[in-house]
């Protein structure tokens, strides 16, 4: 048996480049346009994720409660599966519904309380692999993009991007906070009108200190004309991992007295400071 033409025969190269794709900013509009729910917030994202495995009601003391086939871990064949947390489990996915409908939870820290072998690792666990697998998804794609020198002038180019030729946003930004604020409201508004009440999609804040940096340089050098600004956008998919911190991370909590926030909140790359010349330049942060 020739391994290499069985592993290739056996490689799905298609899956791969729907993973890796990227593209012009216009293309994404259009992904966008064509499919609303790439827009969503982290809480809508993790409810959608938990109902695509399904629910099914029982009774129990007489009263209805919904279990969510997904805590019974299909991925991994039941290896992290939960047993007899039927009532806390619903309560949980109800708080991720509601904070997905931006009834308040959204704002605040969910703490998971209970005695020693209760399950609280284990649903955290299930609920990182959950979304790492549905990021993959054709419906559980995610978005973000990078600032491209392209055919900038070599002066600006010097000025904003310094010896390199493209830089990732550190924060995996949504790529409609490009667009300009006085008029972001009209274009979520016009995609929210064919989305029902549960489903609308909000785009808040803006972008993070580095982007905004790119966004200043570019619209000065370009005298305001947003559309030259966003041919220096390259829009590519991520996968949500643990293990790479893209989009998923995991705090170790340690003595108080020497814990280092700068896991939760990023830090400075002392080496970044040599090549813009600035410790108050924005470029030189990095986040978590």
């Amino acid at each position: 048996m020739d391994l290499m033409s069985e592993i290739q025969k056996n490689y799905d190269r298609k899956t791969y480049q729907a993973l890796h794709w990227e593209g012009p900013y216009p293309e994404y509009l259009q992904l966008v346009r064509d499919d609303p729910r790439i827009v969503r917030s982290a809480f809508q994202r993790l409810y959608d994720m938990i109902l695509s495995y399904g629910s099914e009601e029982y009774i129990d003391h007489r009263k209805k409660v919904i279990r969510y086939p997904f805590f019974s871990d299909p991925l991994e064949k039941g290896r992290d599966a939960i047993f007899g947390l039927g009532v806390p489990l619903m309560k949980l996915v109800n708080l991720f519904h509601a904070a997905s409908r931006r009834y308040g939870p959204e704002k605040r820290v969910i703490l998971l309380h209970g005695p020693v072998g209760s399950s609280k690792s284990t649903i955290v666990r299930l609920l990182k692999k959950g979304l790492q697998e549905y990021s993959r998804r054709p419906e559980g794609r995610i978005f973000t993009f990078s600032w491209v020198a392209g055919d900038l002038e070599q002066s600006c180019k010097e000025e904003l991007f310094g010896l390199a030729d493209e830089a990732p946003c550190p924060m995996h930004e949504e790529p409609l906070r490009l667009i300009p604020k006085e008029v972001r409201e009209e274009i979520v508004g016009e995609l929210n009108a064919s989305l029902s009440d549960d489903r609308q999609i909000v785009v808040e804040g803006d972008l993070c200190p580095p982007c905004r940096f790119f966004f200043r340089g570019l619209m000065n050098h370009y005298d305001g004309d947003w559309s030259r600004v966003v041919e220096h956008i390259r829009v590519h998919r991520i996968v949500l991992s643990e293990q790479d911190r893209v989009g998923i991370g995991t705090f170790q909590p340690k003595d108080e007295k020497n814990q280092d926030s700068t896991e939760l909140t990023g830090d400075i790359n002392y080496r970044k400071i040599a090549e813009v010349g600035s410790d108050s330049d924005p470029r030189i942060h990095r986040g978590p």
